[in-house]
C-alpha cells in the first residue's frame, strides 16, 4: 500500500489518510478478536521463543499461546474482575506478559502495563492513577525488588491473604499475583496458585465474555515515560491497539517465516505494537530477552535464526563493540537498515528497506504517518510518511491554533481512528481543540503532497539569534562524524542571542575530537546560524536516557549550562 494522502485544499496543511476501510490486511478489531483470529489461523506454529535458563528456550505454538491466554483470562474472572476493570502487568518481555495481555482482555478487562524501570514513587504514582484491581508481577527484575517495593508502599501486603488485600492507599487493589514462585508469601500469589483459580471456571464464560467486547471499548492503559514531570496514563481503545498490531507487520515486510527478536518492554506502545503485533500479526515467531545484554544477544540472534531484530540504534552499537561480535554468524538476518550497524557485520547481506522515517505518539498507540518498507524513493523523499489511513494531520500555529499554509513549519496535530480515548483524570476537550486534533508539541510541516516532515520537539526547538534551529537536523550532522557515538543538541540561555547553540557529544572508545574540529565538520553542510557555538564533550553516564532511549535533554540542559558556566568542557 502507497498511503497516498488526500489533501482536501493544497493551500492548506492539512492531509488524510485513506478511509480505513480500503487498508489491507486488517482482521477483528479487539484484542480478544486478534488473538483468536491468529492463533485459529496458526495454531501449530512456532508463536513465541524465550530463554528460560542457560541453554533452555521455552517454546509455545499459537495453539499453547492461545490456551494459556484463556487460562488467566478464566482465573481473572474468578477473582471477580468485570467488564472495565483495570488489571496491573508489571513484568519484562516473557511468555506471560503475552498470555496475560491477551488473557485480560479476554476476561474483558483492560490491560494496563507498567515500567520495570520504575521507580518506588513512579510505581506509586502509576498504581494510584490506574486503580487497577489485580496486580500481575514480575517479583524481582535485575536489582529491582518489586515485590519490596509494592510491599512497602503498602504494608498490608506482607499481612494480607491472597485475593483479601484491602489497603486505603491503593484502595481498588485486591489481588496480587507473582510469576517465578512457588509460594504465597503474604497477599502475594503465587503464579501457580493464580491459575487454578481458573479451573471451576467454565471456558464458555471466557467466550462470552469476549463477545462482549467492542472495539471502542478501553483495551489498553498505558503511561508515559516520566522522563519530565509525572507520568501519564494514556488510554486507548481495542480498536486503536488492534489496528495497530494489525499493520505492523506489514510496514516491517514481516511474514510467517520470519522470527522477531526484542529485548525491549512491552509497556511501550512502540514495543506492543511492533513487536508483538509485527510478530503474531504476521504468524511469525517472537523471541523475547527479559532484558538487552549484547553478547547473549548476538547469540541468541546466531541460534534461534533471527531474521527480523527489534532495537534501538545505541543498543546496535553495543553488539558491535561486544566481544563475540566477530566469531557470530548472523547471515539469517534479512531485516536491517542501510545504515543500521548491523549491516556492517561480515556475514549480514540484505537489502531490506527500513522504515526509519515514521512518526507517532503514545496518543496514537505508535503510528499516525509511515511508509511501506520498500516505498521506492520517489515517494519517500526525506519525509516521515503519509498519514495513515483513518488518520488526519494538520499543521497549526503553535500560538494562535490556526491551521498554517502548506510547506508552513508549526506544530503537528493528529486525529482519527487510532487516537486516545484520553489522558487520565483530564477530561477529552481539555485534551483536543476545537476540532478534535490532539496537538503534539512536535514541530513540523507537510508538503503538498501530504507528506509528514518531523522536526522534533516544540520545546527543543532552539530560538537563537531570532532564527529556528532543529536540533534533530544538527544532530545528525554531528553524527556523521566518525568519532561521535552519541550527540544531542541543546539551547542555553544567552543574553546576545536569546538561546546559544550547544552541541553535547560523546565519542566512540579510541576516538579523539576536540571542539573547533567538531564545529568546522558541522559548518561543511549547515546553515552558520545552526552550527553550534559551544561543544561540549561528556560520558555515556552524562547522557541519561529513558527507556526509550530518548535523551533527558532538561537534564542535560541544566548540565551543560553549568559546565559552560563553570569553564568545564570535560575531556576529548
Amino acid at each position: 500500500m502507497k498511503g497516498w494522502s488526500i489533501v482536501p485544499d493544497p493551500a492548506v496543511s492539512l492531509a488524510r489518510g485513506i478511509p480505513l476501510d480500503q487498508e489491507p490486511g486488517l482482521g477483528a478489531l479487539t484484542l480478544c478478536g486478534f488473538i483468536a483470529e491468529v492463533c485459529a489461523r496458526h495454531g501449530p506454529r512456532e508463536a513465541i521463543a524465550q530463554p528460560r535458563s542457560a541453554g533452555v528456550i521455552e517454546r509455545w505454538s499459537y495453539a499453547e499461546l492461545d490456551r494459556r491466554a484463556r487460562q488467566v483470562a478464566r482465573s481473572l474472572v474468578a477473582t471477580g474482575i468485570g467488564k472495565g476493570t483495570r488489571v496491573g502487568i508489571l513484568m519484562t518481555n516473557r511468555a506471560e506478559f503475552v498470555a496475560s495481555a491477551f488473557g485480560i482482555a479476554l476476561a474483558g478487562g483492560v490491560v494496563t502495563a507498567f515500567s520495570t524501570f520504575a521507580t518506588p514513587h513512579e510505581l506509586d504514582l502509576m498504581l494510584t492513577a490506574s486503580g487497577i484491581s489485580v496486580l500481575l508481577m514480575e517479583p524481582q527484575v535485575l536489582r529491582k525488588d518489586f515485590a519490596g517495593m509494592l510491599a512497602q508502599l503498602c504494608p498490608e501486603v506482607a499481612t494480607a491473604a491472597p485475593g483479601a488485600l484491602a489497603s486505603s492507599r491503593y484502595p481498588f487493589l485486591r489481588h496480587v499475583v507473582a510469576v517465578d514462585r512457588e509460594e504465597d508469601i503474604g497477599a502475594i500469589e503465587a503464579w501457580e496458585h493464580f491459575v487454578a483459580r481458573g479451573n471451576g471456571v467454565a471456558p464458555g464464560q471466557v467466550n462470552a465474555r469476549a463477545a462482549a467486547v467492542a472495539p471502542a471499548d478501553p483495551g489498553v492503559l498505558l503511561f508515559s515515560s516520566g522522563s519530565t514531570g509525572k507520568p501519564k496514563g494514556i488510554l486507548s481503545s481495542h480498536r486503536s491497539v488492534s489496528i495497530q498490531l494489525w499493520r505492523w507487520g506489514r510496514i516491517f515486510g514481516i511474514g510467517p517465516c520470519d522470527r522477531v527478536l526484542t529485548a525491549n518492554g512491552f509497556f511501550w506502545s512502540g514495543q506492543f505494537g511492533m513487536a508483538i503485533g509485527g510478530a503474531l500479526g504476521s504468524g511469525a515467531t517472537l523471541v523475547m530477552q527479559a532484558f538487552f545484554a549484547p553478547e547473549a544477544t548476538l547469540s541468541l540472534f546466531e541460534s534461534e535464526r533471527i531474521t527480523v531484530p527489534m532495537g534501538w540504534p545505541h543498543q546496535w552499537q553495543q553488539l558491535a563493540d561486544a566481544p563475540n561480535w566477530d566469531r557470530v554468524n548472523l547471515s539469517s538476518l534479512t531485516h536491517v537498515g542501510a545504515n543500521s550497524l548491523l549491516r556492517t557485520h561480515p556475514t549480514v547481506h540484505t537489502d531490506w528497506q527500513e522504515p526509519t522515517r515514521i512518526y507517532g505518539n503514545t496518543e496514537t498507540f505508535t503510528l499516525s504517518a509511515a511508509y511501506d518498507s520498500g516505498t521506492p524513493e520517489e515517494l519517500l523523499k526525506g519525509a516521515y510518511g503519509f498519514p495513515l489511513p483513518g488518520m488526519t494531520i494538520k499543521v497549526v500555529d503553535a500560538f494562535s491554533g490556526m491551521t498554517v499554509p502548506t510547506g508552513e513549519r508549526g506544530e503537528l496535530a493528529v486525529k482519527g481512528v487510532t487516537l486516545m480515548l484520553g489522558y487520565l483524570g483530564v477530561p477529552l476537550d481539555e485534551s483536543l481543540d476545537d476540532e478534535g486534533f490532539l496537538r503534539t508539541g512536535d514541530g513540523g510541516y507537510l508538503d503538498a503532497d501530504g507528506r509528514v516532515y518531523w522536526e522534533g520537539r516544540l520545546n527543543d526547538i532552539i530560538k537563537t539569534g531570532g532564527a529556528n534551529v532543529s536540533p534533530v537536523e544538527v544532530d545528525a550532522r554531528l553524527l556523521e562524524h566518525p568519532a561521535v557515538k552519541l550527540a544531542q543538541t541543546v539551547g542555553i540561555p544567552d543574553d546576545l542571542l536569546g538561546e546559544m547553540v550547544v552541541s553535547c557529544l560523546t565519542l566512540h572508545e579510541g576516538r579523539s575530537l576536540d571542539e573547533a574540529e567538531a564545529r568546522r565538520f558541522a559548518a561543511e553542510t549547515l546553515a552558520s546560524y545552526k552550527v553550534p557555538r559551544r561543544v561540549l564533550f561528556l560520558t555515556d553516564a552524562d547522557m541519561v536516557q529513558t527507556g526509550t532511549a530518548k535523551i533527558k535533554t532538561a537534564d542535560l540542559r541544566k548540565l551543560a549550562t553549568a559546565r559552560l558556566e563553570n569553564g568545564d568542557l570535560a575531556t576529548t
